[in-house]
């Protein structure tokens, strides 16, 4: 492929015309999926403003239906003699400890996990925090959310030999029923800030950082896609050779 213009004609080669369009293929894909992650985050967002929008009554027939971070309300009582304390869970300032997680039996007779907030380790990793709660029936409120994942799985066969408040590493809800020896309905609640018997509680959507950046890391994609055809363009280019003259030859 060859085009003249100017005294100069453009003339790529082979492998920088396949090279480029490898590079703009992978880079426009690559931005695509940034704004598809903004997206889905963005989702998030929009799902956890929504979830103060109405407090639903929460049972086993909608809890299937009911949307992430969807504010409900429910009766019953918590088991204060099988606690879980989730493990390498910080603070919202980073400070190492756990977080609280307490069987609920709703008047329906069907159990619920109630996170009830992050507290402090103790002096050492044999020194449990205590974590009282009382079990006469009640009524709580707070928001639905998915049980917390580790980026790689650490969940591991429960010991049933192990003493309550039982320390887990990002269990999952097999392994926690197994534990509990009952059904869960899936996920767990977050015990809404206002509501008595909790510890500190700073709920928001999950995740390391918003939409913005994706977008950011979007343009940054699209922009060396731009930049890898410019460079294709110039390099491109050859000045033309002047045709031999005979004035050339003497």
């Amino acid at each position: 492929m060859s085009t003249q213009k100017a005294g100069r004609r453009f003339a790529p080669t082979v492998f920088g015309t396949v090279l480029m369009l490898i590079g703009v293929a992978l880079f426009v894909r690559l931005g695509l999926w940034q704004l598809h992650r903004a997206d889905e985050k963005q989702a998030l967002l929009d799902q956890y403003a929504a979830g103060q929008q109405s407090t639903v009554e929460l049972t086993a027939a909608n809890r299937d239906s009911l949307q992430r971070y969807q504010q409900v309300r429910a009766s019953g009582h918590y088991d204060p003699g099988r606690q879980i304390l989730l493990d390498n869970m910080p603070s919202q300032h980073g400070q190492p400890g756990y977080r609280v997680v307490t069987p609920f039996q709703l008047t329906s007779g069907d159990w619920l996990l109630v996170d009830r907030g992050w507290i402090p380790m103790g002096r050492t990793r044999m020194d449990l925090p205590e974590v009282p709660v009382g079990g006469q029936t009640r009524g709580i409120v707070g928001r639905l959310d998915e049980l917390p994942r580790a980026g790689v799985h650490l969940d591991a066969p429960d010991n049933p030999a192990a003493n309550w408040p039982r320390v887990m590493n990002f269990p999952q809800q097999p392994t926690l029923e197994q534990a509990l020896g009952h059904s869960l309905l899936k996920g767990l609640l977050l015990l809404d800030p206002k509501q008595p018997d909790g510890y500190e509680r700073v709920w928001e959507a999950h995740f390391s950082f918003g939409p913005e950046r994706h977008i950011g890391y979007a343009v940054q994609w699209f922009a060396l896609a731009v930049a890898a055809v410019v460079i294709y363009l110039i390099l491109g280019f050859k000045r033309s050779r002047r045709p031999a003259t005979p004035s050339d030859a003497s």
